[in-house]
């Protein structure tokens, strides 16, 4: 029995397009002008040290960490750091009305109905907690963040590794078997039903033949007392 559902964000409640054509050309537009007037700040200091580390540069400057994060962007790096720092800037774009969260119209009374039914909701997504919060807290059907119990990101692992589902588990306190995870990517899906999890592929274009796991359209075809 399905007792809670775990949901990526981009191609599953999201348009993939949102994200790759609002989202990241606005924090390459603004990362410079926001590093230059927040890095003395802690948070945004430990991201910059962060990203330091992770090029093995721990004396870089900030141009040099700049440049750093301008190439995690173009080859679509999933550098925990960046998302951290990409967070902070679309918190602005959110809060001044830029942009809203896309949210497919099919999703919210999914969830709604799945919570009102006793299932717990979480989110994970290769986005910081942060950016998730934002796109739910600022979605197009306004503030949806009650409807979550909680959030997992890049800090409790990649998505294609079997480990992350595992410790997920653990972190909702849930049977792997009780846990239905639902993204458009098959890895990501394959790594989670090595973990023991239910899946479910979104699929919102053309079908993925080689997948294995159940497919649907939309959210309104899920029925996790199935």
């Amino acid at each position: 029995m399905i007792k809670a559902i775990v949901t990526d964000i981009e191609g599953t409640t999201s348009d993939i397009r949102f994200v790759h054509n609002v989202l990241f050309p606005y924090a390459r537009q603004h990362l410079a002008a926001f590093i230059a007037s927040h890095e003395q700040q802690p948070d945004v200091a430990a991201e910059l040290d962060a990203v330091r580390n992770e090029i093995g540069q721990p004396q870089a400057t900030t141009r040099e960490v700049v440049s750093a994060l301008l190439a995690f962007m173009d080859e679509d790096r999933k550098s925990t750091p960046l998302k951290a720092l990409q967070g902070m800037i679309w918190q602005t774009g959110y809060q001044q009305g830029d942009f809203t969260g896309h949210l497919y119209p099919d999703v919210l009374p999914a969830l709604q109905k799945w919570q009102a039914s006793g299932i717990a909701l979480y989110v994970y997504s290769s986005g910081s907690v942060a950016a998730q919060k934002l796109l739910f807290g600022y979605s197009d059907a306004g503030d949806i963040t009650p409807l979550f119990s909680g959030y997992f990101d890049t800090h409790v692992g990649h998505k294609r590794e079997t480990a992350s589902y595992q410790a997920i588990a653990r972190k909702t306190g849930f049977a792997p078997g009780e846990l239905l995870f639902l993204s458009d990517i098959r890895q990501e899906l394959d790594a989670a039903r090595e973990a023991g999890w239910q899946t479910v592929q979104l699929i919102r274009g053309a079908a993925d033949n080689a997948s294995q796991h159940p497919q649907v359209g939309d959210f309104s075809a899920i029925n996790p007392e199935a």
